[in-house]
């Protein structure tokens, strides 16, 4: 079987072991936390600030619950993977309880769900078993599909900031020039801290818009109070539209992404048991009526290609996040809303284009036209329909191949 036949879940052979990796000579087995791993540490706010801001504004979620399940999940993530293994928003679920103005309840009731279907499918070992259908094109068209929404995020975000943010005002113009400046910038120095300067000057920009406003302490947290209309909304509207998202990307993914990283140091970074990590964390999210979480394989890209290669970035990430929902918890929602919008831009997409670099390692024409395709449609039209095209254009020749050979076997 050809390595292309493979997703790399954690149960098959690393892809691409090592590729990028650390220099030569570099410790990168130890924890650390210097500034090329707090740089990656940062690398990945241009997905959380903007979800979390408005889950706050508009939806008006606490602060401290939508900031404290993701704290602690990077904590978790730290010590189980020992890897700057993401946490994210679940974005089509946040993108749809944004849009519609869902409150609370629903969102937390749709928080226990993600969390107790991805509880059961991580540890049953059902998500890996169905993780091992995957051919490696098709997890690059997902993470093709990936890498373009957080482009067009980051589009939408400087074209159309929203209310939530205090930048909603400013000429577009302005913002998409700011934000093209921030990915250059971002791309040609990455290699340097980069991010953890942009990260400074956001929060530099931040804190004088918002310092008047900031309150120490928490924001109230509640338990949410769910009815049977309730959580059928939350499965119809927000769970069944994100399920298949976090599947593919959050589980299948990330595992793969890691071991294209990471190589062998990525063993314990399985699909399985990614799912079992965002089950957990999604069910105290809905415990506190907070953000859904997940992890992601953008956000890995992010992470590493910003200087992370240890346990410190997702323990400085789970730290700082932490602090703010417990310190600045009931100030969090002037602060968050005055980050600069182009600088948030400018991180999101450096980390889409370089996501999209994942695909070098794909071969032949059948591999590149399955991940093209199902890369596009995934964009374009839904990502559960394009991964079933896929499965079925991947698999269906190669099931009327064999039997085709059974046949000539037999007569």
């Amino acid at each position: 079987m050809s390595r292309e036949h493979v997703a790399s879940t954690g149960s098959g052979a690393p892809a691409l072991a090592g590729r990028g990796g650390s220099p030569a000579g570099e410790d990168i087995t130890a924890t650390r936390l210097d500034r090329r791993e707090l740089a990656g540490a940062v690398a990945d706010i241009g997905v959380l600030v903007p979800i979390a801001t408005a889950l706050i504004v508009t939806n008006g979620l606490s602060a401290t619950a939508v900031l404290l399940p993701a704290g602690v999940l990077y904590l978790v993530v730290a010590a189980t993977y020992r890897l700057p293994v993401p946490v994210q928003p679940l974005k089509a679920f946040g993108a749809i309880a944004i849009a519609e103005g869902l409150g609370s309840d629903t969102i937390a009731a749709g928080a226990l769900l993600m969390g107790v279907i991805f509880l059961v499918l991580g540890r049953t070992g059902l998500l890996e078993l169905v993780a091992r259908a995957f051919p490696r094109p098709l997890v690059r068209a997902v993470q093709l599909t990936v890498g373009l929404l957080l482009l067009g995020v980051a589009w939408r975000l400087v074209d159309a900031p929203g209310e939530p943010f205090r930048d909603a005002d400013a000429d577009p113009t302005l913002l998409i020039a700011a934000a093209a400046g921030v990915l250059a910038v971002a791309l040609a120095f990455r290699r340097r801290p980069v991010s953890l300067l942009l990260a400074a000057a956001a929060l530099a920009v931040a804190l004088a818009r918002a310092g008047g406003e900031l309150t120490l302490g928490p924001s109230p947290l509640s338990l949410p109070h769910l009815d049977g209309a309730t959580v059928v909304t939350a499965l119809v509207v927000l769970v069944l539209p994100q399920v298949p998202l976090t599947f593919a990307n959050s589980c299948v993914a990330t595992a793969d992404a890691a071991r294209t990283y990471f190589g062998e140091r990525a063993g314990r970074v399985r699909a399985g048991r990614l799912a079992t990590t965002v089950g957990a964390a999604n069910v105290l999210a809905g415990a506190l009526g907070g953000m859904p979480v997940c992890h992601g394989a953008g956000g890995m890209t992010a992470h590493r290609a910003f200087g992370a290669r240890t346990a410190g970035a997702p323990l400085a990430m789970g730290a700082a996040l932490v602090t703010l929902a417990v310190g600045l918890g009931a100030g969090l929602a002037a602060l968050l809303s005055a980050f600069p919008v182009p600088i948030l831009a400018g991180m999101l997409a450096a980390a889409g284009v370089l996501h999209v670099g994942l695909l070098r390692d794909l071969s032949g024409a059948r591999g590149w036209t399955v991940a093209l395709l199902v890369g596009v449609v995934g964009v374009t039209v839904d990502l559960t329909l394009a991964l079933a095209v896929g499965l079925a254009g991947w698999w269906l020749p190669a099931g009327a191949v064999r039997l085709r050979r059974a046949a000539l076997r037999t007569a």
